[in-house]
């Protein structure tokens, strides 16, 4: 089986990435403009928990929380992170890359990697909520960073 790959709209933001990865980082802010992504837990240490709280994926009332651990933190390039051994039988790798285009422009993606047993029934069922997830993220940052732009 081959991995399965999920991955969102490439949005260009005009900012510096230094400034988008703070703005993605800032997790307490998150509920304010993040729809999919609505809380995070973290302390951003290698090896530790990243508890993301998102909408149901059914659009019925209420969260769940996706506990998975941090990997690589690269500022102001790439945040990286994975479901360890929390779902036997899946490994969903998660990366948001943030790409410099110049001194004041980047790029914004993010995808998420599927492999083991159950990748390609999760990856049926839940493909369409995880891209429109990653899509409205994007769209999200770009919007929230140009709002903060627009006060400085």
């Amino acid at each position: 089986m081959s991995d399965l790959l999920i991955e969102s709209v490439t949005v260009e933001i005009d900012a510096p990435a230094e400034f988008a990865w703070a703005v993605l980082l800032d997790y307490p802010n998150y509920p304010r403009w993040n729809p999919y992504t609505v809380a995070v837990d973290t302390t951003l240490e290698i090896g530790t928990p990243i508890d993301l709280t998102l909408p149901k994926p059914d659009g019925g009332e209420g969260t769940w929380v996706s506990r998975e651990y941090v990997r690589a933190v690269e500022p102001p390039r790439l945040l990286r992170y994975d479901t360890g051994d929390t779902f036997p039988g899946l490994l969903g790798v998660r990366d948001q890359v943030i790409t410099p285009l110049g001194p004041d422009r980047c790029g914004y993606r993010t995808f998420e990697t599927f492999t083991g047993e159950y990748a390609e029934a999760v990856f049926a069922a839940q493909g369409a909520y995880v891209k429109n997830g990653f899509d409205s993220v994007a769209h999200a940052l770009r919007e929230r960073v140009a709002a903060l732009i627009a006060t400085r």
